[in-house]
């Protein structure tokens, strides 16, 4: 048996076909599947997207994104870029194309998306990361990506309680929390 790098394993991602109802990302080289998410986490995503305006933004769910020199394509949330900055087709979006990215935490992804996906976002130097958090009720605005791979970070870190507004400078606008649901009777955690 042949072992396979991370590269590799990109490349068998190009042709892999998750089974029907669950959402799979290349991560670093490891294929990550989730089932379904909730209804408050589809709740939050929506009103998200419906606080950016169309005319300026394009806003995308579930779209793959590429990220140059890794072995990764993440499936955020939430992806927003200027209008006229969309590719005419393809099922990856170049992360140098991408203004936003916005993840809503599940009770099984804490991890991903504070950590792995925080590094993965900043090594594709995508200028904003919002982490909406039901799990806390909070928002964290990631900005200024610096360094490469797994050393990659955002420099600044903004923390938001539900109900106040997240200023999210590089739109152009102000987020609206107060009506974002959380997730009752889950255990807190220790991010960020």
């Amino acid at each position: 048996m042949t072992a396979v790098d991370e590269y590799g394993m990109a490349k068998f991602f190009e042709e892999f076909e998750p089974p029907e109802g669950a959402k799979a990302e290349l991560l670093r080289g490891e294929i990550v599947m989730m089932a379904s998410p909730d209804l408050v986490h589809n709740l939050i995503v929506a009103d998200v997207q419906d606080q950016i305006p169309r005319t300026r933004w394009s806003r995308l769910q579930t779209q793959d994104v590429d990220i140059l020199g890794e072995a990764s394509e993440p499936v955020p949330d939430l992806v927003v870029l200027p209008r006229d900055a969309v590719p005419d087709a393809g099922r990856l979006l170049p992360c140098r194309l991408v203004t936003m990215v916005c993840e809503v935490v599940s009770k099984t992804s804490v991890a991903r998306d504070y950590d792995v996906k925080r590094s993965i976002y900043a090594a594709g130097k995508v200028p904003a990361y919002l982490i909406v958090d039901p799990i806390m009720g909070q928002c964290v605005l990631l900005t200024r990506p610096v360094g490469e791979g797994e050393g990659a970070d955002y420099q600044v870190q903004q923390v938001t309680k539900f109900g106040e507004p997240v200023p999210l400078d590089v739109l152009g606008l102000e987020l609206d929390t107060s009506e974002f649901g959380t997730f009752p009777g889950v255990r807190p955690h220790r991010w960020p």
